[in-house]
């Protein structure tokens, strides 16, 4: 009894700058019956948004002198914002599970699982590099 989901997204990186954004995102998601469409939808949005920060952005920065942690705050740290998040658009199948009670999975952390992956491969289309190590930053698209 396991959630599932795909993700898909476009991605467009600047030729100049190599600032690399998403455009729009999808997720499909079956998780069996949906309860409340209205808060799925948003568990579903949130976990999309967290893997854009995991993609593009999230890096704790160890000074190698003495290990402590470079970004500790939110001021240092960077975490997606309102202009960073594209379009997101999600569905689901809302089939329900016949082994579970209600017919319901989990659906907690499903919106992120793919993001990074979904991401990655379409900046190697944009650009045709190979990102294996997360988040996708300028250095990594050029070296």
């Amino acid at each position: 009894m396991h959630s599932h989901g795909a993700m898909f997204c476009e991605v467009a990186v600047s030729e100049v700058t190599g600032e690399t954004r998403v455009k729009r995102f999808l997720g499909s998601f079956d998780c069996g019956r949906i309860l409340n469409a209205k808060t799925a939808s948003s568990q579903f949005r949130g976990g999309i948004v967290m893997g854009l920060g995991l993609a593009l952005m999230e890096e704790t920065q160890f000074d190698e002198r003495n290990g402590r942690i470079m970004n500790p705050s939110l001021s240092e740290y960077h975490v997606p914002v309102h202009m960073d998040v594209p379009e997101i658009d999600v569905m689901w199948t809302d089939i329900p599970d016949p082994r579970s009670p209600m017919g319901a999975h989990g659906i907690g952390e499903i919106g992120i699982t793919g993001v990074g992956a979904a991401v990655a491969n379409a900046a190697y289309n944009a650009c045709g590099k190979r990102i294996r190590a997360l988040p996708i930053t300028l250095d990594k698209l050029i070296g």
